[in-house]
């Protein structure tokens, strides 16, 4: 009986083991653990060739067996999907009458990334690009969105050396205008101070004046007859 008895809390223990193993890999990789990461935008120079970026992660391992990834193209928000790029077993890129040869696969599936490159861009080109990831068993698909934009020049570059020149400009200013305030502050205060001091000058010159001529009357005084 009490062999029976251990042989049931070692079973218990076990259990809850596992459970708690299992508790632990459930919030690792809950069941929305898949993410797709892509820039919302790209700006891409008229017959350039330009990479468009997209990567997932994921708590599972990726099986080329199960994995799916599918690149569309939309004109507009509101426009079908077209897809160009799909993979099943290896990546397929698939005939495009907007695209044609002009696509490939430019990423690694071993880490995750699933960047294509577009040859010469055109600008039919523009739109919406949407990379999808399916990675069982994660059990929700991935879906990135990039807005591509297509330029027939490059934005003029920005003339850093004005705006360093206004700015130590602006600055030189603003300094000298701050020690000039300090030198008339202390030109002010020097000037009080001297103040004040002939002041005090005057009021010690005026005492003693007034207490030389009492000593005189004083003086003059003693020196009266005096009534007989």
């Amino acid at each position: 009986m009490p062999v029976l008895l251990h042989f049931g809390k070692t079973q218990w223990a076990s259990a809850l083991k596992l459970s708690c193993v299992a508790l632990m890999i459930f919030l690792a990789c809950p069941v929305n653990s898949m993410d797709v990461l892509v820039p919302p935008q790209i700006n891409a120079l008229n017959g350039t060739d330009v990479k468009i970026p997209c990567a997932f992660t994921s708590c599972y391992k990726l099986d080329p067996n199960k994995f799916a990834m599918n690149w569309t193209y939309q004109e507009t928000s509101n426009s079908t999907e077209e897809m160009f790029m799909t993979y099943k077993n290896k990546i397929m890129p698939l005939k495009s009458s907007r695209f044609g040869d002009r696509v490939i696969f430019s990423g690694n599936l071993d880490k995750n990334d699933l960047t294509i490159t577009i040859l010469d861009v055109q600008l039919t080109d523009e739109g919406i690009y949407n990379c999808y990831v399916r990675n069982p068993p994660d059990r929700i698909q991935g879906h990135g969105t990039i807005q591509f934009v297509v330029l027939t020049e490059l934005p003029p570059p920005r003339d850093s050396t004005i705006a360093v020149a206004i700015g130590a400009s602006v600055g030189g200013i603003l300094a000298l205008l701050i020690l000039s305030m300090v030198v008339v502050k202390c030109i002010r205060r020097h000037k009080n101070q001297e103040l004040i001091s002939d002041e005090q000058k005057m009021e010690e010159e005026g005492k003693a004046d007034g207490e030389g001529g009492t000593e005189e009357a004083t003086k003059n005084l003693s020196l009266l007859p005096e009534d007989v």
